[in-house]
């Protein structure tokens, strides 16, 4: 398990690095850049709750936390800490020789979409 872990670690960081390395020279502020579109606002012309996190990480990586909030301001402040409470849990866990499996309960996964919801609702109702 370890051993697995290891190397499924190093692959997400060697490919998370490589994503990182381009988008850090492509600025998805200006448009023509060669970035993957959200479907969803492709489809229906509104705003979904991650979209604004490719911007969000780009102005990260360059030091604007302002500009980052302003991206997408719940995907800063919930979705990044959860990203990395999961992933420490997920490398603890098998660097001790267990499995993580994340669950949300019920009650959980209401949370979670209502959130994404709101959020939804509220940035495409304000601008």
């Amino acid at each position: 398990m370890r051993t697995r872990t290891i190397r499924n670690a190093s692959v997400a960081l060697g490919v998370g690095a490589l994503g990182a390395v381009y988008l850090w020279h492509t600025n998805p502020h200006q448009p023509g850049q060669l970035l993957l579109p959200c479907p969803f606002k492709w489809a229906t012309g509104l705003l979904c709750p991650a979209c604004g996190g490719t911007r969000m990480a780009y102005d990260l990586m360059h030091g604007d936390v302002l500009a980052a909030f302003h991206d997408n301001a719940v995907l800063l402040v919930l979705g990044v800490p959860a990203a990395g409470y999961l992933l420490a849990r997920w490398l603890g866990a098998g660097l001790r020789g267990m499995r993580f499996r994340p669950r949300l309960t019920a009650r959980g996964n209401a949370v979670v979409l209502g959130v994404a919801a709101v959020w939804m609702v509220t940035r495409n109702l304000v601008g």
